[in-house]
């Protein structure tokens, strides 16, 4: 069946009306919720496939975080869905205004290789509770997890409304090129240019959800020990094959050496004293991506780690100091267990240095002054993050993940899904048993009085 034979059934389906049945859309939640518990283990075992994930991070980061958007989701649905009242202005008086939730139609899930099931489920998951219907793309780098996500779709929907399509560039291209109602991207950004460009030939919406240098900023006054931990946690999730990883350290001079000495403790504590010996460590996803990062370490400014395995795609957990910004590693989101440490002596210095650069999708800060916090909080732009802690402000439904600038355009989680894949109409029910006389021409003095009464 073509691409196009896909979309086109996709829309049939949903012109009959099927999905805007708010138990429709719970149902589908509902199979799709115990269809992934039915295939954990296979979740599991693609996941080390693909990536070496182990069944723990696997459901901390991929699996579980997936269950939990669900069970929020299931149970918001509800509220969400119904129309909500708005005050009416007195120039309209007598009415009723209120908006009505309308799910696109038809939308493109394109998602990418380094979290490849939750970062294909939890868009789905608001597409769903938005009463679309669902074409996925699943990432070619991850095939064992793509031909996972693909049985799980088949049996939990009909594929005219919910259907996954793998391949690689070729079929990427065939789907952009087709119209849909709605793209949700997530990937790199140059990817993501592309995809705008070719949404814009069709007036489609979209939301990047893509990356960037993710600064981590340490001062003087944070508590080096536990900061240091923290960082490591984040850096070495997924071996630094995350969006939001911290990218590279600003840490305030006076503070460096007794900082990255907490820092190989806990790498070390954390994988071991030479982790491509430890079979849990996550590997790179390929070796076009590992030579890429391997190509990033300058063995002269290489303090901790350095090397890699190219028969396992393990590389060390590596920290670099004395790097510059002119830095090949500096150049471009590194997306590997690869921290470059740039130092500063005044926060103004730190703040200017991440201000200079394009917005990042994160931003960490490890300071206990609270005017430092407010100050770095309130004047840099970011996507999102966390004080005194790395990765977590993305483990919440409660809160929108998204972009600013080059790290991508709207949000999504939780109730930011729905509202992602929903436009909201607004209507003005307008009474007949009366009608206001001086809105209409020919305009008098006395009705123009009462306008300026109205109007402001």
């Amino acid at each position: 069946m073509t691409l196009e034979t896909i979309a086109q059934r996709q829309r049939d389906f949903f012109e009959t009306g099927a999905t805007l049945d708010v138990a429709f859309r719970r149902d589908a939640l509902r199979r799709l919720h115990k269809t992934i518990l039915d295939c954990e283990p296979k979740i599991n075992a693609a996941l080390q496939a693909d990536l070496n994930k182990s069944p723990t991070e696997t459901f901390m980061c991929e699996t579980g975080m997936t269950l939990s958007e669900l069970s929020f989701v299931e149970k918001h649905l509800g509220r969400w869905a119904k129309d909500r009242r708005v005050l009416t202005p007195m120039a309209q008086f007598h009415a009723r205004s209120f908006t009505v939730p309308q799910p696109y139609g038809v939308v493109l899930i394109m998602s990418p290789w380094n979290y490849p099931f939750m970062l294909c489920m939890e868009p789905l998951i608001g597409a769903l509770a938005a009463g679309n219907c669902c074409v996925l793309k699943p990432s070619a780098y991850s095939p064992a997890t793509s031909a996972v996500i693909r049985e799980i779709v088949e049996a939990c929907f009909p594929p005219e409304y919910v259907t996954a399509v793998e391949g690689g560039r070729q079929e990427n291209q065939a789907l952009l090129d087709q119209k849909f109602d709605y793209i949700f991207f997530t990937g790199g950004t140059a990817v993501g240019t592309e995809v705008m460009t070719k949404a814009a030939r069709h007036l489609t919406p979209v939301t990047l959800e893509l990356g960037g240098k993710s600064p981590c900023i340490v001062d003087r006054t944070a508590k080096l020990d536990l900061a240091a931990k923290r960082l490591a946690f984040g850096k070495l999730l997924n071996c630094g094959q995350t969006c939001v990883a911290p990218d590279y350290l600003l840490i305030q001079r006076e503070v460096k050496e007794e900082f990255l000495a907490h820092l190989k403790k806990w790498m070390a504590a954390m994988y071991g004293q030479d982790p491509l010996d430890n079979d849990g460590y996550v590997r790179m996803v390929n070796e076009k991506h590992f030579r890429r990062v391997m190509g990033l370490i300058d063995p002269a400014k290489v303090v901790y780690g350095g090397r890699g395995d190219p028969e396992t795609l393990r590389i060390q957990p590596t920290i670099l100091d004395g790097v510059t910004p002119e830095d090949p590693v500096m150049q471009e989101e590194i997306f590997g267990p690869v921290l470059p440490v740039l130092t500063f002596d005044t926060v103004e210095e730190a703040e200017r240095f991440v201000a200079q650069r394009p917005h990042p999708l994160a931003l960490y800060l490890f300071s206990e002054d609270r005017a430092v916090q407010r100050h770095v909080l309130h004047h840099l732009s970011f996507g999102g993050g966390c004080v005194n802690d790395t990765i977590i402000h993305l483990a919440t439904s409660r809160m929108g993940f998204g972009g600013v600038g080059q790290s991508g355009m709207g949000s999504y989680h939780g109730k930011r899904s729905f509202d992602t894949f929903s436009h909201r109409k607004s209507i003005v029910q307008k009474s007949t048993w009366m009608d206001l006389p001086f809105r209409y021409a020919p305009y008098t003095p006395l009705g123009s009085k009462l306008l300026r009464i109205f109007l402001k």
